[in-house]
């Protein structure tokens, strides 16, 4: 039986889209690409266990490392994406529409994937994944040929898999962190324990809190099931936008997309309600990850505060084509509400003192609203003291 995603996206188009948009990077084909595996195997257990005092949280199993080049994070998301897709590209697999449509829309679907996943492959760093977690078969790992076909010669390593079970395995885009280590004259062992604490602390959220993953897939899911495909929603999404563009006066565009970005303009009510909430609980986490990175690298990484200052400001500044994909999905929005995430904790903690943070932890109910993310006076009111 076919997949029915494969109906509405040529996933293999899509694939060779973003490959090509993502380049090789020669540094990742040198000698370099064998020390970088093997920093990344001894930075992540001193990483994790660096974590664990910080935030009191116990993780199951031991963490594993896994380097991977770009082709191999981008065959990750996409066997991520048709997971995630499958359902709701199969609900619509019997609409009407002729063979000649069913080309159109799996050309579209691919050309704008391919050229999405291509742009990102070349900028993430670290990734600790959940949806890659839950499904041993899409990890970056389940095909060792894809994952280091940019790797040194076949050196030692290129054919591990994924050791442990799910949830067990961070990831490390190697080919980018080599450029940004050399761009930025970064002391290398530094860097790479620093952006190991960085993902070790998302582990240790999703991990450590036995609700906090169900809830997220659960969120993740209702948007998913939601997202039933409307011909009349998107012409009325178009007409907002266009709507919206006209009567504003110079007014930034993201302000326009809002904080969901594009999909946001296109949702339905309840889809904005399912957003809002997946924005306050990841704002949460990323908020909550940056403090407690900062604070376990102490007198461990003397360069940590440059480190998070060039981040920051790479992050904040992109120019032309890069930051239009940056507004579309979203991802500006995104990056204040991160910063909204630290801000949040700081005032609770100077309310409650260190750890305050811990509260949230007990009880889903206890996760703080976007709104309250804003106001964190409100949550305080919300939520008692222990």
């Amino acid at each position: 039986m076919s997949d029915p995603a494969d109906e509405h996206v040529d996933w293999e188009l899509a694939r060779r889209i973003a490959v090509r948009v993502a380049g090789t990077e020669p540094l990742y084909q040198s000698y370099l690409a064998e020390p970088l595996r093997q920093d990344f195997a001894r930075f992540v257990p001193v990483a994790a266990e660096l974590v664990a005092i910080e935030t009191g949280l116990e993780t199951p199993g031991e963490a594993h490392a896994e380097v991977i080049d770009r082709t191999g994070w981008i065959d990750a998301n996409i066997a991520a994406f048709r997971r995630l897709l499958q359902p709701l590209l199969g609900a619509s697999a019997g609409a009407d529409g002729t063979a000649e449509t069913s080309r159109v829309t799996q050309t579209l679907g691919a050309v704008e994937l391919g050229s999405v996943l291509g742009w990102m492959s070349k900028r993430v760093l670290g990734q600790y994944d959940l949806l890659w977690a839950s499904d041993d078969d899409t990890a970056p790992g389940a095909d060792a040929s894809r994952r280091d076909n940019g790797a040194a010669g076949g050196t030692a390593g290129t054919g591990a898999t994924s050791p442990g079970s799910a949830g067990d395995t961070v990831y490390f885009v190697g080919p980018n962190i080599l450029v940004t280590e050399k761009r930025y004259a970064f002391v290398p062992a530094q860097f790479r324990l620093w952006l190991a604490l960085h993902e070790l602390t998302h582990r240790s959220q999703f991990t450590g809190v036995p609700w906090l993953r169900p809830h997220f897939l659960q969120l993740v899911n209702g948007l998913v099931d939601e997202a039933q495909p409307d011909p009349e929603r998107l012409r009325e999404g178009l007409r907002n936008l266009m709507s919206l563009r006209r009567s504003s006066t110079g007014q930034d565009s993201q302000d326009l997309l809002g904080e969901g970005g594009l999909a946001a303009v296109f949702a339905t009510d309840h889809q904005r309600e399912l957003i809002a909430q997946v924005g306050g609980m990841m704002s949460l986490v990323e908020g909550h990850g940056d403090v407690t990175m900062a604070r376990a690298a102490r007198g461990h990484i003397p360069d940590a505060d440059r480190f998070a200052v060039v981040m920051h400001h790479r992050r904040r500044n992109v120019r032309g084509m890069a930051r239009l994909i940056q507004r579309l999905l979203g991802i500006e929005a995104k990056l204040a509400q991160y910063q909204a995430g630290e801000d949040f904790i700081a005032e609770i903690e100077a309310e409650r003192g260190p750890r305050a943070v811990d509260r949230i932890w007990e009880r889903v109910e206890h996760l703080p609203s976007m709104a309250e993310i804003r106001d964190p006076q409100a949550w305080l009111e919300r939520v008692p003291a222990a």
